[in-house]
């Protein structure tokens, strides 16, 4: 399954210095098959990564190890996605 983590930026001084290590933390994910997509949304206020998980723990799991998550540089929001597959008819 793919989980959808919302991770708004809460404190951008802090999102500066964490983010390195996120970006560490996402790719190595990504290497091992746990990261389908990611990245910034246009307004700089956050992002979006993209889990493959066998389950909502083990996403959440992964999410909330995220540094800029554990360094409180960003909260996370996550959800279950269900991605259509097109074309739809």
């Amino acid at each position: 399954m793919l989980y959808a983590a919302f991770l708004p930026i809460v404190n951008q001084e802090l999102n500066a210095q964490v983010r390195p290590a996120h970006l560490t933390y996402i790719n190595d994910l990504y290497k091992q098959g746990k990261v389908f997509m990611a990245g910034p949304f246009t307004d700089k206020l956050g992002g979006l990564v993209i889990y493959k998980a066998d389950s909502l723990e083990e996403a959440r799991k992964l999410a909330e190890a995220d540094p800029v998550v554990v360094e409180g540089a960003r909260t996370l929001e996550l959800r279950e996605w269900s991605p259509l597959e097109f074309p739809l008819s």
